[in-house]
């Protein structure tokens, strides 16, 4: 999929109208958390040092259109403008004739920044009039914005369908296709996925398109229950979904010795802070649940890990949210560090297991880490993107 990028079009003195993933978490009206920001400046900077008129648009949160001011892009906005040294515009709307005005009126190396699309609910519905509108702003349509590049939107599909410019994608999402792209295309191999998180139903397509390319793919977390019980093995109180039960046992087949499962759990009477915890090897009794995989478990998949070459991980292999059910995980988490530090590949699948890998402090020892959860977990399972389809070939 090889797609014209930022790089490949002259943005000087034209109106760049880009879509970015400025979905971060807001604290009494200040950004609590700017990594998603700061992924973005390197196409930022390039348009603009090479004298686009920048338009820049995203959605934040869920206000299910309507305009909600706790969901205001304007922190972003300002935060945007420290990390830039330089003045960011913002208008508190994203569409009509005075938004226009605003986008006209930018001089060379200018920042626009527009408010939520989502206060708009033809953006989610991707309304054709609405992204019209968007279209008319810009002359150049640029894609930044891996986290949403799954969902068709007004913004990330309506806009490049119409708009007559070029249409392209960014630094990031180049990045993203690369690290995400070759890991399952052209694995330097052994190739080892870790696939954690609680439901197995929102991840059957992940773990039947890795179990044809990997060599080895261990599940943790929640989900491993319900393949647990699957076996007929007591999981106590532990989450399962039981309507999975079949399915479970048809991976485990499909999959034979290359799916790998705990042999020990961490388990607590109840999930919260300070409470009670045992470790049960094989059956889990009755009160109490699996909250995170045994010692014996984080060994295995440890050195397992460590003998790879390429690892993907999406999901935290246990409630690492509580302590002391976040110690697998964060072994898990030294382990791939250090498959990156003996020269092999390392993505993190965004969500959860970003989050887990950022409070290990590891995050700079992985080779990537994706922006997008929900977007990774849609590539892993072998989706297209037909968000990216539309954009202009090189």
């Amino acid at each position: 999929m090889a797609k014209k990028t930022v790089a490949d079009i002259n943005p000087a003195g034209k109106k760049v109208l880009m879509r970015v993933d400025f979905n971060v978490p807001i604290q009494d009206g200040k950004v609590a958390d700017d990594n998603r920001i700061v992924q973005a400046l390197p196409t930022i900077k390039n348009v603009i040092e090479r004298g686009g008129r920048l338009i820049l648009m995203s959605h934040l949160g869920r206000p299910k259109g309507q305009v909600k001011p706790e969901y205001s892009l304007k922190p972003a906005a300002d935060q945007l403008g420290v990390l830039l040294g330089k003045e960011v515009k913002f208008f508190d709307d994203c569409v009509g004739e005075k938004v226009k005005q605003a986008a006209d009126g930018l001089a060379d190396g200018e920042i626009l920044v527009l408010e939520n699309l989502r206060f708009h609910k033809e953006e989610t519905d991707n309304d054709e009039n609405f992204a019209r509108q968007l279209a008319s702003l810009g002359d150049i349509y640029v894609n930044d914005a891996f986290g949403t590049a799954h969902r068709k939107h007004a913004s990330t599909y309506g806009v490049p369908k119409v708009i007559e410019g070029p249409k392209v994608i960014g630094f990031l999402i180049e990045k993203e296709l690369k690290y995400l792209g070759e890991a399952l295309d052209n694995p330097i191999r052994p190739f080892v996925a870790i696939l954690g998180g609680a439901k197995v139903g929102d991840k059957i397509e992940v773990i039947k398109n890795l179990l044809k390319k990997v060599d080895k793919l261990l599940i943790g977390g929640a989900m491993a229950y319900t393949f647990m019980k699957a076996q007929n093995k007591p999981i106590g109180d532990s989450l399962v979904e039981d309507d999975k039960l079949d399915l479970a046992r048809e991976l485990m087949s499909a999959g034979g010795d290359k799916l790998v499962l705990p042999v020990d759990t961490v388990c607590g009477r109840e999930f919260k802070e300070g409470t009670e915890t045992k470790v049960c090897k094989g059956a889990i009794d009755d009160g109490w649940q699996g909250l995170d995989i045994g010692s014996e478990s984080v060994k295995m998949f440890c050195e397992i890990i460590k003998s790879a070459k390429t690892v993907v991980w999406n999901g935290p292999v246990g409630a690492f949210e509580i302590s002391p059910f976040d110690k697998g995980t964060f072994e898990v988490a030294q382990a791939v560090a250090q498959v990156t530090a003996n020269g092999g590949i390392t993505v993190i699948g965004g969500g959860d297991s970003a989050s887990a890998v950022r409070q290990a402090g590891l995050t700079d020892k992985m080779t990537h880490v994706s922006t997008g959860g929900g977007a990774s977990l849609e590539f892993l399972s072998g989706k297209p993107f037909e968000t990216i389809e539309i954009l202009d070939e090189k």
